[in-house]
């Protein structure tokens, strides 16, 4: 783990996708380094379930769609200045611009600072975006977009804190202890830039084209902390330093027609649409294994000042040279069959391959597989709706089997119903669902390989079902609330890793609520709450020559809620201040236990925020 990768999870599995506008690609992995600005985004929509008919590729989660921000039909200027705890500073500036009544504008500019309640991590970031609109003709419209991101981080972990000593007891460190190195960096630069077209014809279909290009380039020097620490002398453990560099490049081109259709009388709806994806990333690795400052003796960890000489970093010359390649046709009709029953079917046929070598590993696979997609809809009442589907999604896999063939891909299902239903005067919605997701065929190694050359084979895999309850709008006058509640269970073939049922979080609830003060005009007040139940982790067994020797090792995590509060007072239409407090009882807990080692949550912190619009 890193402070740098973001995850994120739905339903007990990572999420892997991630769009832009409807359209995008699965993150390598699912970390997405340096995390996303949502400065540029006018929202972010998250798609509950896999998603196979517009991505393809991909776990049985959740899709994160980012929608850009566009012109507005007023011209418009935004600026928000923000200070905050940890030294934290922020000003954005967003404009929206119209040159005629054909050609428009939207331009935004971030810069911010922060240290951090880790010892020795600061981080510094500015972005730039512009997008650009133009009507060519009452019917047809184009559009090109530019985003650039450049994000630097000083004192960065490459993994994190230990969670246990030699003699199986947890350990417990202050919140801001941080594994790295003075000298770590991190330094990020992305770029995007997007070409729309879209043409309504005269039959009122609608054909859209997308064609986007995106990089990043990643430098960086690591200094990784690893071992097991005695309890008394907290001595034990060693550095491990590297340089690591990332250089990958996508390009995405996506087209499709919709429209509406007459049949038996009745009308219908249909996509069909057709994409090319491609992607090529180099990495490199360098070590320092010859001047002794590569791999350190650490000191005790509370000690820890992250002084420790800068290795020379040229020798261990290793990383990767992949390129993927997916190519798609992709069709959906909604078909009214009656005033309240509807009905969803599509599929996409899926061509996918990936090419080169991976840290000396050939990476080399393809997969041709097609994904169908079908749901329904039932309006039960004026106020209350039924909805069930089923889809599925793959993962193509690169491990080798036992004579040396590459695995078939994972192959994962979806099924879920639920209703929904209007409340208070259609002024709150309710919705309930049950899921049951499943992947199949995940690689795990085959005990008859030999360590010096690992094969794998294919496992029953990951099972994970349960309910969700959401309630969101406004329960009272001037109160806007927001609940939602998820639970689930997971089963794990125990040959892949049991821990994945024990360190996801099988209880989850989240809730926000806004009041606007009718005593006090211009006065918003409000409360956030998420809660997580217990998690835990199985860490080994206590080695030889301790009393307890042979115990299983338990890192536990109980379960904790996080509060947040805020207050925003608008003086006027043109300037707000608000108020955010976060942490607000102060909660010392391990932000997860995905993997074996861990850091703690951010305690309490403040900012405050002033905007202005002209």
């Amino acid at each position: 783990m890193c402070i740098r990768d973001s995850y994120y999870t739905a339903r007990g599995f990572d999420i892997t996708n991630f769009q832009v506008d409807g359209v995008g690609l699965p993150l390598s992995s699912g970390n997405n380094h340096s995390g996303e600005d949502t400065a540029i985004f006018d929202r972010i929509e998250v798609i509950r379930g896999a998603n196979g008919l517009m991505t393809g590729v991909g776990n049985p989660s959740a899709t994160i769609n980012f929608i850009r921000k566009r012109p507005n039909a007023e011209n418009e200027l935004a600026i928000n200045a923000s200070l905050g705890s940890w030294s934290s500073k922020r000003l954005s500036i967003d404009g929206s611009y119209n040159f005629s009544d054909d050609t428009a504008m939207r331009a935004v500019a971030v810069t911010q600072s922060a240290d951090s309640y880790l010892d020795r991590y600061s981080t510094e970031k500015n972005i730039f975006y512009v997008f650009l609109e133009h009507q060519l003709s009452d019917n047809t419209e184009i559009s090109l977009s530019h985003s650039f991101s450049d994000s630097k981080a000083n004192g960065n972990s490459w993994g994190a804190n230990p969670l246990f000593y030699s003699d199986g007891s947890a350990t417990n460190y202050d919140s801001s202890t941080n594994t790295s190195a003075n000298w770590s960096n991190w330094d990020i630069k992305k770029q995007n830039t997007v070409f729309e077209i879209t043409h309504i014809f005269e039959n009122n279909m609608q054909l859209r084209g997308t064609y986007s290009h995106k990089s990043t380039d990643e430098d960086t020097e690591l200094f990784y902390v690893y071992g097991t620490p005695d309890k008394n002398s907290e001595l034990g453990l060693l550095g491990y330093a590297s340089e690591y560099d990332n250089d990958d490049k996508h390009d995405l081109v996506d087209i499709y027609l919709s429209g509406d259709f007459e049949f038996f009388g009745r009308e219908h709806e249909f996509v069909i649409g057709a994409n090319h994806s491609s992607m090529e990333g180099k990495e490199l690795s360098l070590y320092d294994f010859t001047t002794g400052n590569g791999f350190p003796v650490m000191p005790a960890l509370p000690e820890w000042d992250g002084n420790t000489p800068k290795p020379t970093f040229a020798d261990g010359r290793t990383g990767s040279d992949v390129s993927r390649e997916q190519n798609a046709v992709y069709f959906t009709a909604r078909f009214s069959l009656s005033d309240d029953f509807h009905l969803l079917a599509g599929g996409r046929q899926n061509d996918w391959k990936i090419t080169g070598e991976s840290y000396d590993v050939v990476q080399d696979a393809s997969d041709n597989i097609f994904i169908p997609y079908i749901g329904g809809v039932y309006q039960l009442t004026e106020s209350v709706v039924a909805y069930a589907s089923y889809t599925e999604t793959f993962v193509s896999q690169t491990q080798l089997d036992i004579n040396n063939k590459v695995l078939d891909a994972i192959t994962g299902k979806s099924q879920e119903f639920g209703f929904k239903s209007q409340l208070f005067n259609d002024n709150f919605l309710a919705t309930v669902t049950y899921f049951e997701t499943r992947q199949e065929n995940v690689a795990r190694a085959d005990d008859n390989s030999i360590p010096t050359e690992i094969r794998y084979i294919g496992t029953e895999g990951i099972e994970s079902s349960g309910i969700e309850f959401d309630l969101a709008g406004e329960l009272l006058p001037g109160l806007q609330t927001s609940i939602g509640f998820t639970h689930f269970n997971i089963d794990v073939d125990d040959e892949i890793d049991a821990n994945v049922a024990d360190y996801t979080p099988e209880k989850l609830l989240k809730l926000a609520a806004t009041y606007n003060v009718p005593q006090v005009e211009g006065l918003t007040v409000g409360v956030n709450l998420r809660w997580q139940d217990d998690i835990s982790r199985s860490q080994g067994f206590v080695g030889a020559g301790l009393s307890n020797s042979g115990e299983e090792i338990i890192t536990k995590q109980d379960a904790y809620a996080l509060v947040g509060l805020m207050a925003r007072y608008e003086f006027n239409e043109q300037m707000s201040l608000a108020i955010n407090a976060y942490n607000v009882t102060d909660e010392k807990y391990i932000n997860s236990l995905y993997w074996a080692q861990g850091y703690y949550g951010a305690p309490a912190s403040y900012s405050a925020t002033i905007s202005f619009v002209l």
